[in-house]
């Protein structure tokens, strides 16, 4: 998730009102210059997956929940090397941005391991370990740039670092005590001492205080495939950086076993916290998710975190939004529902307006801000406030519903009657599904006096042709509040062919609410000749009935 995106999303168990309202104000946000994206807390139904494939508008990313994430950090960006470079070049990088540790990466950026300032030092204690030039495969480039050399004979291809390293301070007739075939011999300007190191085998010979080598010398290397190198440095200085041109792969600690603390731009900063105070390193590598470095944080970088912006849309109330709210940052709530819980700690846009459908305000805000939805966006607008009031049945459907939907359908050229028969079809239709997903797709759960209240919608073209899943929908809520999740768990079934609502409830609140009911048919059922609304009917009547109870 980018922390500079505001994401705007409604509840959990998403309808079409939810989703397209979304859809519909992160186009308006954009269009007046925020970067905002709409996103969804669960699957779309029926209903809304219809809608949203009759015009042609991609469906909303789903996201988990709102936590702070090392993505909302203020990552150290640093230079990241290739395994092969010298440990002479990691440590001038270090000194010019006052660093500490380095990344080796290969050629896709991915982390090979970590070269920090301690590797370095430890390794600079072993300065006199000559043998560490072959051991580490070092490279000719390695070397001419560590000890600012140039090649004065012989190919650089000829190069092999096998030997050891070698300073012939002796007299030549010594040499063969200790310069070996392969060695890299450092020397003065002396001729014989040069065409004998030669003549033993020597891979490299390094003339040093800037003396170049004489003719007989050139030939002599040539004859021997041999590398002649001359350096400005004095011997002393160039036997001391030497080993400073071993690569930093010789060096490092690798990542392959899993040797280093390094975190992922999508980790939770709580998950993090503990691991840090745990190892308490200075710093570490953040990845990506295919392993390329991003970055490094540091403790210090746990106290400066952004927080995510988001926008609440058709719901004001904790259970039924997103995990982590409460580490969000919560720049806006529009809904038509009745005032939640939740609580922000500065002051915010708060627009709740007494109308059926949130994205009946939204469409009201293109006008107020001077915009014009587009084509697309006007008609799943259109779709949520057709939803929403059951084409204008519900009792919570109002005169500015009907006219805001008139204009939006207007833009994006549907017939209302003939677009809500078939949304209205396609959204009705439980074919395949279980009792769990049916009963599900439209449940919102509310807190009431303190008691945790399930209330679901489904929306049918006749009761018969849900016999079979009507049952298992009672079983499925009566094993839902024996296992405590609920108090009380509520079905209604809005039945479009015939006019009728039909309500059945299970839980322990069931005696309690049901007795304010009147009669029922005798199965637990509860028919009325006349649609009723979760929001406006139901949830009022289950409240002043615990209400009651309590008093």
């Amino acid at each position: 998730m980018d922390r500079d995106t505001i994401y705007i999303f409604g509840h959990k168990n998403p309808d079409t009102d939810s989703i397209c309202s979304a859809i519909g104000y992160a186009e308006l946000k954009n269009k007046l210059g925020y970067k905002a994206e709409a996103c969804r807390l669960g699957d779309l139904n029926d209903e809304t997956r219809f809608v949203l494939d009759y015009f042609k508008v991609p469906v909303p990313q789903k996201i988990s929940n709102v936590r702070r994430q090392v993505s909302d950090l203020d990552l150290d960006i640093v230079d990241k090397l290739s395994p092969d470079v010298s440990i002479k070049i990691a440590w001038h990088i270090m000194e010019q941005s006052s660093v500490r540790t380095i990344p080796i990466v290969d050629d896709t950026q991915k982390l090979l391991g970590l070269v920090s300032l301690t590797n370095i030092t430890d390794k600079y204690m072993d300065a006199f370990d000559y043998t560490c030039i072959s051991t580490c495969g070092t490279k000719i480039d390695n070397i001419l740039e560590t000890i600012n050399g140039e090649i004065a004979a012989g190919n650089r291809h000829n190069f092999k670092s096998k030997g050891k390293v070698v300073v012939a301070a002796c007299l030549p007739d010594s040499y063969g005590d200790y310069i070996e075939e392969g060695d890299i011999v450092i020397v003065g300007n002396r001729d014989d001492s040069q065409v004998r190191a030669l003549e033993l085998g020597a891979n490299t010979i390094i003339i040093t205080c800037g003396f170049k080598p004489s003719e007989e010398v050139i030939k002599k290397a040539d004859q021997m495939s041999a590398l002649i190198i001359c350096t400005a440095y004095d011997t002393y200085t160039t036997a001391r950086l030497i080993n400073q041109s071993i690569p930093v792969s010789s060096i490092m600690t690798a990542n392959r076993d899993n040797n280093i603390v390094k975190f992922c731009i999508d980790d939770y900063i709580e998950d993090i916290r503990e691991s840090m105070t745990k190892n308490r390193y200075r710093s570490y590598p953040v990845l990506d998710r295919n392993g390329v470095v991003l970055g490094f944080i540091s403790r210090y970088h746990l106290i400066s975190h952004r927080k995510k912006k988001v926008i609440l849309l058709d719901h004001n109330e904790k259970v039924q939004t997103v995990k982590g709210i409460e580490e969000a940052e919560i720049l806006e709530i529009i809904d038509h529902h009745k005032v939640g819980d939740l609580t922000t700690a500065s002051p915010i846009l708060f627009k709740n307006e007494p109308v059926g459908s949130t994205a009946t305000i939204i469409a009201n805000l293109y006008t107020e801000k001077g915009r014009r939805p587009s084509q697309q966006t006007a008609g799943i607008l259109c779709a949520a406030i057709i939803s929403d009031t059951l084409k204008f049945k519900s009792p919570t459907a109002t005169e500015y519903d009907r006219s805001t939907a008139r204009k939006l359908a207007d833009m994006a050229g549907i017939d209302i009657d003939d677009f809500a028969e078939l949304m209205f079809k396609a959204g009705t239709s439980l074919h395949g599904k279980t009792a769990e997903e049916a009963f599900s797709q439209d449940c919102k759960t509310v807190s009431i006096q303190g008691f945790t209240v399930g209330i679901s919608q489904v929306t049918v073209m006749g009761m018969d042709s849900i016999k079979e899943l009507r049952s298992a929908i009672y079983d499925y809520m009566s094993k839902m509040a024996v296992n405590g999740e609920y108090d009380l768990l509520t079905v209604i079934f809005v039945d479009l062919k015939e006019g009728v609502t039909t309500l059945h409830f299970a839980g322990s609140l069931t005696g309690d609410v049901v007795s304010d009911l009147g009669r029922s048919d005798g199965s637990g059922d509860y028919t009325y000749d006349y649609i009723m609304s979760r929001k406006k009917d139901v949830i009022p009547l289950i409240t002043n009935t615990i209400e009651k109870k309590r008093t």
